[in-house]
């Protein structure tokens, strides 16, 4: 492409309550951020890192436990994590039944804050190796989501499950971050971080009040079954590593929650906005274009990322990329006025990146939307649609509404029409290596 974007947001470079953009280079395309508390991510050592409020987090992604691109500005909700000692195994909140547990080991932070859970020398009899916490209370019929920081030691299996009601359950090889068995198919995701740590999350719906997260060291006989059902004899010295144990109400799983003070611990939701001015966006023609992914693929509200006019406090005099509560994209101008124009996407798969273009005129000749390099809509004939006064780009519709949470690789704006092939190659990946990286699949 030989076109030059007017906007250009590529994350690279953040201060406090500023995401900087590469273009324009005076500032004016710089995104306004807040969060209200400190945050975790992962930097570019791979390393889960705190970072202070205010500070937007550049989160980097990992392909088999190797920083694998060019970091996201990451954007997430409030979540509050109920475990209120996430770290501290060795605090009596947690209980240690048939185990041991011994502090100073390397941990996904890269500090000494990990523990070795270790099995103890009893046998048979209904005797788990195993630590849980103190009850917590939830809410019924409500969906949450448990997760633990996990490696392999002597033993390469492990279990976790709440031991109040079976609410969920799980076990995992260690060793190849493979599912074995879970009591609901598909709830258990398996990432694997630094200093060979598995990130291990359950999610799953509430049939009590109260939850009480274990993690239980299984033989490395095990073949399948619930992990309470599985008493063994241990030697007193096998273990597994331990670190960061989170739940949160949600159907995903967040960045870690540091909770070691005894009370549940929350991260604020965050914003970003005002991205531009009335100079950078040209009314009558452009390209808006981002590359997006979510946490899940259909949602309780709608969420957006809008060209618009920050005078509205409604769809009016607006262009929005929109994940919708169905799971499908939908993008469209000025929705609340007659003959808007809207395109409608209904097989998106919002947990890889995609790169989504949508480009408008004043008087809807030349409206597109391309995606991953394909042309999926467009109309050619004038139908009066115009959009007036556009001065920012925001993580949001109307006055701070449904804003979109997720990664953002990169957003651009071009303030005048691309052609077809200009389009094509904006949205596309150059190379299966990058397609590959871009997606996180590993490459055997």
């Amino acid at each position: 492409m030989s076109t030059i974007p007017k906007l250009a947001l590529i994350p690279s470079g953040v201060k406090a309550s500023k995401v900087y953009s590469v273009l324009p280079t005076d500032g004016t395309g710089d995104f306004t951020f807040s969060r209200a508390g400190a945050a975790t991510r992962v930097n570019s050592e791979g390393l889960i890192e705190e970072v202070l409020t205010n500070v937007p987090r550049l989160n980097y992604p990992m392909i088999d436990g190797v920083v694998s691109g060019c970091p996201s500005l990451l954007l997430e909700p409030q979540r509050t994590n109920l475990i209120t000692y996430s770290e501290d195994f060795d605090n009596a909140y947690w209980t240690k039944s048939g185990s041991s547990v011994v502090g100073g080991f390397i941990s996904p932070k890269g500090d000494l804050s990990a523990f070795k859970l270790v099995e103890s020398s009893s046998g048979y009899g209904s005797i788990d190796h195993n630590i849980y916490s103190t009850s917590i209370s939830i809410l019924n019929s409500t969906e949450y989501t448990v997760h633990h920081y996990i490696k392999s030691g002597e033993n390469n299996i492990v279990g976790l499950q709440d031991v109040i009601n079976s609410q969920y359950w799980a076990t995992i090889n260690l060793i190849t971050g493979v599912v074995l068995d879970e009591k609901t198919s598909g709830n258990t995701k398996v990432t694997l971080m630094s200093n060979n740590f598995y990130k291990i999350s359950i999610k799953f719906t509430s049939n009590t009040v109260n939850a009480r997260p274990a993690i239980f060291l299984l033989p490395n006989t095990y073949q399948s079954g619930r992990p309470s059902d599985m008493d063994y004899v241990g030697d007193g010295t096998s273990g597994i590593y331990i670190f960061g144990a989170q739940l949160e109400q949600g159907s995903y799983p967040t960045s870690y929650i540091k909770s070691n003070s005894g009370s549940i611990t929350t991260r604020v939701a965050e914003t970003a906005n005002g991205a531009g001015d009335a100079n950078t966006f040209n009314d009558s023609e452009g390209v808006l274009f981002a590359e997006i992914s979510a946490f899940q693929e259909i949602l309780t509200t709608n969420e957006h990322i809008v060209l618009r006019n920050s005078a509205s406090t409604d769809f009016s005099n607006s262009i929005l990329i929109q994940h919708r509560n169905d799971g499908n994209l939908r993008i469209y101008a000025d929705g609340f006025a007659t003959g808007n124009i809207q395109f409608i996407v209904t097989d998106m798969n919002w947990l890889e990146n995609n790169k989504i273009a949508i480009q408008y005129d004043s008087i809807g000749s030349n409206w597109k939307l391309f995606l991953n390099g394909i042309s999926q809509a467009r109309y050619s004939s004038a139908i009066n649609q115009s959009v007036v006064g556009l001065n920012d780009i925001s993580y949001y519709w109307g006055s701070s509404s449904n804003p979109f949470y997720g990664n953002t690789k990169q957003i651009q704006y071009f303030d005048s029409a691309l052609n077809d092939t200009d389009l094509e190659t904006l949205t596309s990946w150059t190379s299966f290596s990058e397609m590959a990286t871009g997606q996180l699949y590993s490459v055997e």
